[in-house]
């Protein structure tokens, strides 16, 4: 896990951004409430305050408007809260993958031909990439033949004219 960003002013001064305080940041900007924050953060409603008046003296400014039913961001804060949720975001995806085992095997896919050309290349181009070990098939048929194939457990997912994916299961 990336413990900290290092953000730094010329001159001025430097100051260490740590990811768990942009987590708990996004806790309590999601839930307008410190204590609600704290439970979804495994924390206490008094650590969770002390990170956020960390996070506000890092930034100079504050973070939070407080009031009788909670809390809302300040200008301050809804300039940072959609960097601090793309952070979390993509620290959680990595620390995900770390421990995701990679995806193998086959999968079936029927689509209509209309779509393949335009569509379906060049998205399993991009997934062929991050994914060297499944082996992607794809029948190119209409939409009722697509359902029968599935049904008959020829197909892993079908994309039908009516622009839903099904699943093998669902049919």
């Amino acid at each position: 896990m990336i413990p900290a960003i290092k953000i730094s002013y010329g001159d001025f001064h430097e100051a260490t951004l740590d990811s768990d305080l942009l987590r708990t940041f996004v806790a309590v900007a999601e839930t307008g409430n410190f204590t609600k924050a704290a439970e979804k953060a495994g924390r206490t409603q008094s650590a969770v305050s002390m990170q956020m008046k960390k996070l506000e003296d890092m930034v100079g400014d504050s973070l939070f408007e407080r009031g009788s039913r909670g809390v809302a961001l300040t200008r301050r804060g809804g300039e940072l809260i959609a960097n601090a949720r793309r952070i979390v975001s993509l620290l959680d995806e990595t620390a995900a993958s770390l421990v995701a085992p990679p995806l193998g095997g086959l999968v079936r896919i029927g689509i209509p031909a209309e779509y393949g050309r335009s569509i379906l290349s060049r998205a399993l181009g991009e997934f062929a990439k991050r994914h060297p070990r499944v082996e992607v098939t794809v029948r190119y048929a209409h939409s009722a033949s697509q359902v029968r194939a599935l049904a008959a457990g020829e197909l892993d997912l079908a994309w039908c004219s009516n622009g839903k994916a099904f699943p093998a299961a669902r049919c």
